[in-house]
């Protein structure tokens, strides 16, 4: 068992820098002390087998980057009713490859206000409905036992107005007040809203919300029941940092940070990317290396690249230690629509030449909408206008494009900004859903197809894949959200039905379509957890095929190559590779001539050869 001795020594190889920070933020040297002492205190009460885990990994601190890693995300009810019944389906987990569990909001809520689990009433409280404490701890202690890491979402922008805290603002309390951004002045809120974007215009305009029992406003940049901490007070630091290292001390290996670039505000800002976010961030990535250098954090921003690299610091002075690939995610669905690879291509370029440091989390689609945040000057360039354009793809996954066989629904369709972002399972956007209620079997195969394809182009990226619970036996969208008052507003439910155990069944049977996908996902996780082109260290860039509409990315490390070749068109082709060795079919076995590369419509290949 780790004594005292260690945390003092991790603390003092950061106490200079950290301590610099936090009196440069708020120049408190008493509240600064208290924190060092909670911080022991929760070094403390850490477990011997949480505290044997940081020793492993801090050996290790590049565990998450193994080739092997796989991730998929599920919301507790959905998948199994409450978490002893995730805790019984490990096996089910362990069959999926999946290591890195990322078990989505389940702290308390109150429904109708909850925004998915994102309005946290109690951040020390599981909601009632899928279990407690205790029970959370013993499924992440048998997630370890099965090699399983365990991920939560920590909401540090904002709390639920059920909150404590907010509950104690909204009777006049000043220190609770303090804790939000409360202003009376009409006029100061005309100011923030000159230059704060909003980000809900449909369901939620504007960013503040006005109380009549106080007489004044409160800034809620997402939900009139999400209010926004005052990071600018330093009790809001010091608390959310200890309910960090609380849930940390339940046995979480990676903690999502949501909705990072908003944390700060400042008047006359957009209130997004502020310095002083990242700031916090890097004393939050001390404090975990500190007290539980075990537990890794991935930063939920939604940027385009040039805002997202940021967030992972320096090499010298890191922050999150991985970020989603959100801009690539939203590109890969551009590039099928279009079936133009110009982009994607480009976006691929600029990823490759980034720091090998730098880790990525890649996923199809995630529990939220797709927003396109695409690279629109670029776009503009090849005779694309942002407007049309988005109008364009939200009709093609929405099925009103001619030819389309997409399905899913808008999000926050704006007809002001003619702006919206979409919803949908992965396989229905691809076509599932659409073959099975024409009864076309030859469209259903190319669906399934296409499914499969797109996995394949995800999982041959680097950094980690995740893969989001359903779309591994080809879920389809479900509309039932639409009879539930709590949801029906919401169109991002139809991504996020229940995990239907009944055609899980199916996954055994190789001519079902529950069967090609999670066989095809099995072959291909497997190859990725053993091949070592796939190890952190490999080159990685793209390869020109002079058809813009396949992909080509390579892998190459001690003289093995593996390319990867994906069709993002509705024709087949052939390809040529500027490479002049024998390559072989990873998934057939069948020799390459790689001079003569045949891709089928909405195909793909990974080809391994020696250089």
């Amino acid at each position: 068992m780790m004594d005292s001795s260690v945390f003092k020594k991790r603390l003092e190889h950061h106490m200079d820098e950290l301590r610099w920070l936090y009196m440069e933020l708020y120049d408190n040297g008493s509240m600064f002390a208290e924190l060092c002492d909670t911080m022991e205190k929760y070094f403390n009460e850490r477990s011997v087998l949480l505290k044997t885990r940081d020793e492993e990994k801090e050996k290790n601190p590049d565990w998450f980057k193994d080739k092997n890693m796989l991730g998929m995300m599920l919301y507790i009810d959905n998948f199994a009713g409450n978490i002893p019944g995730v805790e019984k389906k490990l096996g089910y987990l362990k069959e999926c490859h999946v290591n890195c569990l990322h078990l989505m909001p389940f702290l308390d809520t109150v429904a109708g206000r909850s925004d998915g689990g994102y309005a946290v009433a109690d951040f020390r409280k599981v909601r009632p409905d899928l279990g407690n404490m205790g029970q959370l701890a013993h499924l992440t202690q048998k997630c370890h036992e099965n090699g399983i890491n365990v991920c939560m979402d920590f909401v540090m922008n904002h709390t639920s107005q059920d909150h404590e805290w907010a509950r104690r603002a909204r009777t006049g309390e000043g220190e609770y007040m303090s804790r939000y951004f409360f202003i009376d002045d009409p006029k100061l809120v005309e100011a923030y809203e000159a230059t704060v974007p909003q980000v809900f215009p449909t369901t939620a305009p504007g960013n503040f919300t006005w109380l009549p029992e106080l007489n004044h406003y409160v800034m809620t940049t997402f939900y009139p029941y999400q209010w926004d901490l005052n990071y600018k007070n330093p009790r809001v630091f010091n608390e959310m940092m200890y309910n960090f290292l609380f849930l940390a001390n339940l046995g979480m290996d990676v903690i999502r940070i949501d909705a990072v670039p908003y944390i700060w505000k400042e008047l006359g800002t957009s209130c997004r990317n502020l310095k002083q976010v990242h700031t916090i961030v890097r004393m939050m990535r001390m404090i975990g290396e500190i007290v539980c250098p075990s537990v890794i954090l991935l930063g939920e921003v939604v940027m385009e690249p040039a805002k997202v690299v940021p967030y992972f610091g320096t090499v010298e002075k890191p922050e999150c230690h991985m970020l989603y690939n959100v801009t690539t995610m939203a590109t890969i669905w551009h590039t099928l629509a279009t079936e133009d690879t110009q982009l994607l291509n480009r976006q691929l370029a600029s990823v490759c030449s980034l720091p090998g440091e730098y880790t990525f989390l890649n996923y199809l689609r995630c529990h939220d909408d797709i927003g396109w945040g695409l690279d629109f000057d670029f776009l503009k360039t090849q005779g694309m206008e942002e407007v049309a354009h988005k109008r364009f793809l939200n009709d093609f996954y929405t099925g009103k494009y001619p030819g389309s066989v997409s399905r899913g629904e808008l999000y926050n369709d704006d007809p002001v900004t003619q702006d919206a972002r979409f919803c949908g399972t992965a396989a229905s956007m691809c076509g599932i859903e659409t073959a099975l209620e024409s009864g076309d079997s030859q469209a259903l195969s190319c669906a399934v197809g296409l499914d499969i394809m797109l996995h394949a182009y995800m999982l041959f990226q680097s950094g980690i894949p995740m893969i989001y619970s359903g779309d591994e036996i080809g879920q389809l969208n479900d509309y039932s959200y639409k009879n539930d008052p709590n949801k029906a507003d919401d169109s991002r439910y139809v991504h996020r039905g229940a995990f239907l155990w009944d055609l899980a069944k199916k996954r055994k049977n190789k001519t079902s379509i529950q069967g090609r996908i999670f066989r095809a996902l099995d072959q291909l996780e497997t190859i990725r957890s053993h091949e070592p082109a796939f190890d952190k260290d490999a080159r990685v860039y793209p390869c020109e095929t002079g058809q813009n509409g396949i992909m080509c990315i390579v892998r190459e490390i001690n003289g093995r190559r593996m390319v990867g070749l994906f069709n993002f068109t509705r024709a087949d082709h052939t390809v040529s590779l500027p490479f002049e060795e024998q390559g072989k079919d990873m998934l057939t076995g069948d020799p390459v001539d790689m001079k003569s590369v045949s891709l089928e419509e909405h195909g793909f290949k990974w080809i391994l050869s020696a250089f």
